[in-house]
């Protein structure tokens, strides 16, 4: 099978981004969480909070909106934001690919689905922005593929970031892609 990570993989940019910059220009109301972040994001920077506890702060933005409305909002999301998923992933793309990534479910479900392909991320209660387990991240992403797949074999593994190396270490033949969507081989 063939895995991938998703933002700045497959699709151009940061999708959790680009969502909170899509809910600041339809739902100005989410603005109001935005300095607690900031505050966490330096805590973060100086060691003090962890990944996680930082991005439950950013999520809190979720308690802005009522039972399935944010369903709703990441569906029109996608309308306009399809269109950034590079054209090489439909070339290569396979029947049991599998995308793991740190973002949320609730974000990258619906364009899964679309794509049909399975998804293992990160789990946030859309509620409230708590995680649900740990961030799919590192090595918590090679611990994730084997849950799901004890006797997985990775065949080819792309991905833009070095902190996804131990899937990479796992993977009979990795790629990183560059932020133009370029692909190139893995160098350990």
């Amino acid at each position: 099978m063939n895995v991938y990570d998703f933002d700045g993989t497959i699709y151009k940019d940061d999708s959790t981004r680009d969502f909170y910059y899509f809910l600041l220009k339809n739902y100005t109301r989410v603005i109001k969480y935005l300095p607690s972040f900031i505050l966490d994001a330096i805590k973060y920077k100086l060691d003090v909070v962890t990944k996680t506890h930082m991005k439950e702060t950013f999520y809190r933005f979720l308690n802005s909106f009522g039972d399935g409305e944010i369903e709703t909002i990441v569906e029109r999301f996608w309308d306009t934001h399809r269109k950034k998923i590079y054209d090489w992933y439909y070339k290569v793309k396979k029947l049991d690919d599998v995308i793991i990534s740190a973002s949320p479910r609730y974000i990258l479900e619906p364009i899964c689905k679309e794509l049909n392909v399975h998804l293992i991320c990160s789990e946030v209660d859309v509620r409230n922005g708590n995680y649900i387990g740990e961030n799919c991240y590192g090595e918590e992403k090679v611990r994730r593929f084997y849950k799901e797949y004890p006797d997985g074999v990775i065949d080819e593994f792309y991905s833009d970031s070095k902190s996804d190396e131990p899937l990479a270490k796992i993977s009979k033949t990795p790629h990183i892609v560059d932020k133009n969507g370029n692909i190139k081989d893995w160098k350990f």
